[in-house]
């Protein structure tokens, strides 16, 4: 039987948005605590009724109108939680712009993206004046958030004084939600876009996936920034769950929530390796459940999470897929393996989550290469939760999904159960504390400097950061610059994180017969 009216498909069709989980839970869980930031908590009835005011701050404070950019440069806090609804629910679209990132960086993502207004903290005025002052009469209007005396407008005075306006769900569900901002083979950020639909769908995964309830609670150790959270700003609400927020991510602190009800939370390797060898680390009362992306961790960091009652899932994914769409599912089979086997099975990076669909490895001809755990392909995903694709660059949006398929750029195996294990990147990018890193971008920073003829970056295996950024450089003549000396001028054009961890002169880098400098003989020097 098929639909025959309009007034039949408006009762069984409704466009899917994340922005229903929030109508849904503050009528549901009204009176529960629903956001814990500091000193300040709210219930879900408080929260919504804030997120409203916050679209009524952007459509009559403001004067954003459908598909205007909406920038947010803030640490976890409970006002980059609110951007996540009132942002979309004023029929805007979101750009969380990473807090790590330099003066020049935010200046070329705001000019991209086209972003009217910027809500951003006081504590990251530095780098965005710098951005402001590049961008001149194009600078958006930004308000500020924080303690104390503030560089400008504020915004949650502007929320506090705008009427309530409802959410504006979209009428197409594929309308763009947000913009985040990853570096890509060539330095160059592109802007990934989403959709209502698909951060609707990628969320219930993350639900199931998460086991996430009304009783659980969500500690924000994972940036707001990364990916829309992971879709956890949306997932969490969805189920009636507590946000935790934390404004920096500090061992003390989150032992302490640890010790009071956290239940989740989502980490880089780096930050599983501070909390195991914290001083207050002890035990949890009860079981911790921590999603780990980046790197895979090691065996003997899973051994003294267990320890500890903090349970490790380990997952894969990148911010053209919402965040992660591969999870190291357990199989009780595996229960009764030795513990340096189950250590690495769960280093693998998985099988596809429910709302994912299947994961291929294919050759270069798009077939799938043999699952027997050696056969080398890249991994290429298609389904709901794959970006919409690049903002303002079509060009990049047909590389990435040529045949169909969802180019990762990343080399991988299949085993025979299906597990996928990465390999190698054919992108040079290095994850670093859970931060994707353009190894280009660096190169071209150490070229800059006059003394540098080459320079090849590489990432090398760190007991803390997962990997870290190493360089190899060739001399133009005879002057040979302090390592320091080139890691600071490195500072002055890129984000501090991304500064190679070390500097390594050799007389000539390792090339191909074509020129083309062979990496893999660089990582076996780190």
């Amino acid at each position: 039987m098929t639909i025959s009216t309009d007034t039949e498909a408006a009762v069984s069709e409704m466009p899917l948005s994340p922005l229903s989980f929030l109508i849904r839970s503050a009528r549901v869980w009204e009176n529960r605590p629903a956001v814990i930031d500091g000193n300040r908590t709210f219930t879900y009835g408080e929260h919504y009724q804030r997120v409203r005011r916050g679209v009524g701050a952007l459509r009559d404070g403001l004067g954003v109108e459908a598909g205007d950019r909406v920038a947010a440069l803030l640490p976890n806090i409970v006002e980059m939680l609110e951007l996540h609804y009132s942002v979309p629910g004023a029929s805007a679209v979101l750009v969380p712009l990473n807090t790590r990132l330099a003066g020049s960086e935010y200046a070329y993502i705001l000019e991209h993206s086209g972003a009217r207004v910027v809500i951003a903290d006081a504590s990251l005025r530095a780098p965005l004046t710098e951005a402001l002052e590049a961008l001149g009469a194009n600078a958006p209007r930004v308000l500020w958030t924080g303690e104390g005396e503030l560089p400008g407008e504020s915004w949650n005075a502007l929320v506090e004084r705008s009427q309530p306006l409802e959410l504006s769900r979209p009428d197409d569900e594929r309308a763009l939600l947000s913009i985040s901002y990853t570096s890509g083979t060539t330095g160059r950020p592109k802007g990934v876009m989403t959709s209502h639909r698909g951060a609707y769908l990628h969320t219930l995964g993350v639900i199931a996936e998460a086991g996430l309830g009304a009783s659980s609670s969500y500690l924000w150790t994972l940036p707001m920034f990364h990916c829309n959270g992971w879709a956890y700003t949306w997932a969490v609400t969805a189920s009636g769950a507590r946000h935790v927020c934390l404004r920096s991510v500090e061992a003390g602190p989150i032992w302490d929530s640890l010790r009071t009800g956290v239940t989740h939370l989502c980490a880089a390797p780096t930050v599983l390796f501070m909390l195991v060898d914290a001083e207050q680390a002890e035990p949890c009362a009860n079981p911790v459940q921590v999603f780990v992306g980046g790197a895979p961790p090691a065996p003997t960091l899973l051994a003294r999470a267990a320890e500890l009652n903090i349970h490790v899932t380990h997952l894969y994914g990148l911010t053209e897929t919402y965040g992660p769409t591969v999870v190291c599912a357990w199989n009780p089979d595996w229960d009764d393996r030795s513990e340096q086997e189950q250590a690495s099975l769960r280093a693998r990076q998985g099988v596809a989550t429910i709302v994912t669909e299947l994961i291929r490895v294919v050759d270069p001809e798009m077939r799938d290469v043999a699952a027997d755990g050696e056969s080398l392909g890249e991994i290429v995903m298609r389904g709901n939760n794959i970006m919409v694709g690049y903002y303002e660059d079509p060009e990049a949006t047909v590389r990435a999904f040529t045949g169909g398929w969802f180019h990762t750029g990343d080399i991988g195996v299949m085993h025979p159960d299906g597990y996928l294990e990465i390999r190698d990147r054919l992108k040079d990018v290095v994850i670093s504390g859970g931060e994707n890193i353009a190894t280009v971008e660096i190169e071209q920073a150490l070229m800059a400097h006059p003394a540098i003829a080459e320079a090849a970056v590489v990432g090398a295996p760190d007991p803390k950061w997962g990997e870290v950024p190493v360089a190899f450089a060739t001399l133009r003549g005879a002057e040979r610059p302090d390592p320091e000396e080139l890691r600071e001028f490195a500072r002055g054009r890129i984000a501090r994180f991304k500064v190679p961890k070390r500097i390594e002169f050799l007389d000539e880098l390792p090339k191909t017969g074509t020129g083309k400098i062979q990496k893999f003989a660089l990582r076996e020097r780190t």
